[in-house]
């Protein structure tokens, strides 16, 4: 039976951890408390005697690929990016929603209506807690979740926040064990591809906590950017900006930053490899292919969010959401604007695929070491 002990020897010693914190979350939900995250968010030990070896945290772990075909029946998974059901450009219909927004404030939008709908008591979703950083957080509340709309930033500390390391990660799994202590059955959950993964899994163990879960809201996802020192100061000279000018950030095609005067600026994603955080080299999921309905701004106007939906669960949400507080894009200069995000959404989602395997293929070729 493989352990923790072999999750630390085939994935964290090899830099693919995803530090999703599914084995940490798993195992204090469970009430055994033998894991943790260290300040960095990587899982470790914290009383290895209260470790019962069952084996549970290597499954559920996105590395780990034992559980894939149950994965893929929970959801009905196909080639070659998942099961679509349904493509869209939507945006919100709630100005404020849409200020706040990243893109066109869909996700926010889909969570409020959810709430006010009475289909969820609460949603796990991302807020602010400084420059370049956000929390994982429970939000039950309209004003919570309207609060942890967008991906802005804030830029008062200046230059003092190059004194820490600051990531777009969130370990949003982290906060599952919320729900079961507030009492909370229906939640929605918004995450990254390795996290709404995990949580596939855990679902296809019928573990908790993720019974709890009932909408899985995947993002589409280029990887994973540190914002330290080196790396901002650098970002900055790329993109020709200072960082007191920032507004807010957003990803796409390219690195889209948005400047407090009006104007942006686009850094080449190919260009930012010194930002991305090493295990994100390995994933090979970009559109968040099981979750309920991924969206993303790629292939989108600006102001416009690409929404594909995957699961009967996700089109009823959608149909209903649509009626109420979203719009869909009608352009009859482009009727096909749907169908083309649609296919850049595939032609990056097959480029992750291929840089993924490339880099496995590199990996197992010759020793790599990795910084604990």
């Amino acid at each position: 039976m493989e352990t923790f002990f072999n999750l630390i020897q085939e994935v964290q010693k090899k830099g693919l951890c995803h530090r999703c914190g599914g084995c940490v979350t798993f195992c204090t939900a469970i009430n055994y408390g033998a894991l943790e995250l260290d300040q960095d968010g990587k899982p470790r030990y914290r009383d290895a005697e209260k470790c019962i070896e069952c084996g549970l945290c290597y499954l559920i772990c996105p590395e780990i690929h034992e559980l894939d075909e149950e994965q893929k029946r929970t959801v009905a998974w196909s080639a070659p990016m998942g099961r679509i059901l349904n493509v869209s450009l939507s945006r919100a219909l709630n100005p404020t929603v849409r200020k706040r927004a990243t893109d066109g404030g869909v996700v926010t939008a889909v969570l409020l209506h959810l709430l006010d709908r009475g289909f969820i008591d609460g949603a796990i979703v991302t807020k602010p807690s400084g420059p370049f950083t956000r929390t994982p957080w429970l939000a039950t509340t309209h004003q919570e979740i309207l609060d942890a709309a967008g991906f802005h930033f804030d830029t008062s500390h200046g230059m003092s926040l190059f004194s820490t390391s600051y990531s777009t990660y969130v370990p949003s799994i982290m906060e599952m064990g919320q729900p079961m202590r507030r009492g909370l059955r229906r939640v929605a959950f918004v995450g990254t591809p390795c996290q709404i993964k995990t949580i596939r899994k855990m679902e296809a163990l019928g573990v908790v906590p993720s019974d709890s879960i009932k909408f899985h809201l995947g993002l589409f996802c280029t990887g994973n950017f540190s914002f330290g020192a080196k790396e901002s100061e650098k970002l900055q000279e790329l993109g020709g900006f200072q960082w007191n000018d920032m507004r807010k950030i957003n990803v796409k095609e390219d690195l889209y930053v948005h400047l407090e005067n009006g104007e942006t600026r686009t850094i080449p994603l190919d260009q930012l490899g010194f930002m991305k955080r090493f295990a994100c080299r390995y994933c090979d999921d970009y559109s968040s292919e099981f979750a309920d309905i991924s969206f993303g701004g790629l292939g989108a106007e600006e102001g416009w969010t690409t929404v594909l939906v995957r699961t009967p669960l996700g089109r009823a949400v959608m149909a209903d959401a649509r009626q109420e507080v979203l719009e869909t894009l009608s352009s009859p200069e482009n009727p096909h604007a749907a169908r083309e995000a649609l296919h850049k959404v595939e032609e990056w989602s097959e480029r992750k695929k291929r840089m993924a395997l490339e880099n496995r293929e590199k990996l197992q070729a010759k020793p790599v070491f990795v910084k604990s």
